[in-house]
């Protein structure tokens, strides 16, 4: 009798501690693309907020130059930080394949002021690094996507 109750308790730890194991091995995704809308007209002259998203590896946030109104660009904050620029040619090339899978425009030469109608924030992990692209959308189509900005956080 004392080796089933033996055995009983040792599979109980055992379906108690799988779902702990399981639940620190957790990491962020490789590649993934968040949409965001742009900000409607009329907001008062500054930096406005266009869109939050926050999970538990940090808070992303696009955010806006109002002037007049209207948008004049958009642009990418990380924790509260911008982050760190990087050049397109600079890029891995993982990078430039996650914004393949995704639909997106190979990185290349950014648009400044980023402008568009619809906003994707690419997030793709290459080593121990993350890193942040800023794509905007005019018009219809996959083609009207266009690379805006990068960096690295």
């Amino acid at each position: 009798m004392p080796r089933v109750e033996l055995a009983v308790a040792a599979v109980l730890f055992a379906l108690v501690s799988l779902p702990l194991a399981a639940a620190e091995k957790r990491e962020a995704p490789a590649c993934s693309a968040i949409a965001f809308r742009p900000i409607a007209s009329g907001l008062t002259d500054g930096v406005q907020d266009a869109g939050l998203y926050k999970s538990r590896f940090g808070r992303m946030e696009v955010k806006a130059n109002v002037k007049g109104g209207t948008a004049q660009g958009y642009f990418v904050e990380i924790d509260g930080k911008p982050p760190a620029t990087v050049a397109a040619q600079d890029l891995p090339s993982d990078v430039a394949a996650c914004a393949k899978v995704k639909r997106l425009g190979a990185p290349g030469k950014a648009e400044d002021p980023c402008m568009g109608d619809r906003l994707t924030v690419l997030t793709s992990h290459s080593g121990d690094k993350r890193y942040y692209l800023l794509y905007g959308h005019e018009g219809r189509g996959a083609g009207a996507w266009h690379f805006c900005s990068a960096g690295t956080a």
